[in-house]
């Protein structure tokens, strides 16, 4: 395997996570577009939000979700130096993807059908999430390292 096909591959291993943060990108736009009521409040939250100040808080606390996933994200795809330990992010993608699952259910089960379109959104999250949790090692430098080695014992 040459240097391209390294590469390659170590994008494929980092796709989930790229879909994962533009669909981030896309969700953080959302609950802003609530917060300046370009969206109507009435068609989020189950239609529960009594008053502005309870979508206030809400929505700040959706984006700020969203944003620490996000975080979580780039840290698990080494694209930021500051980085918890492996089994610190490990272990918060899994309670993520527990709370998509139970999201993705509470979706289906909503009152409308704008929030039942949610579920397809809360699904994929917990996929791509899972495929993510799957991987045996993600850190690129680690496939390169391990690939290179075994180069030396490929029959020519």
């Amino acid at each position: 395997m040459d240097e391209s096909g390294i590469k390659r591959k170590e994008m494929n291993d980092k796709t989930p996570i790229h879909i994962l943060l533009g669909l981030l990108f896309v969700v953080i736009l959302f609950h802003v577009a609530v917060l300046f009521k370009a969206v109507p409040n009435e068609i989020v939250w189950g239609g529960r939000l009594q008053d502005d100040s309870e979508m206030l808080v809400f929505e700040a606390l959706s984006i700020l979700i969203n944003m620490f996933l996000g975080l979580v994200l780039l840290m698990k795809a080494d694209y930021i130096k500051i980085k918890w330990k492996e089994k610190t992010i490990n272990i918060i993608l899994w309670i993520f993807l527990i709370l998509f699952v139970l999201n993705t259910f509470g979706n289906l089960f909503a009152n409308s059908n704008f929030e039942k379109f949610f579920a397809v959104l809360t699904f994929a999250f917990a996929i791509l999430i899972w495929k993510i949790l799957k991987q045996k090692k993600f850190n690129g430098r680690n496939k390169i390292s391990n690939l290179e080695k075994n180069q030396d014992n490929l029959p020519v």
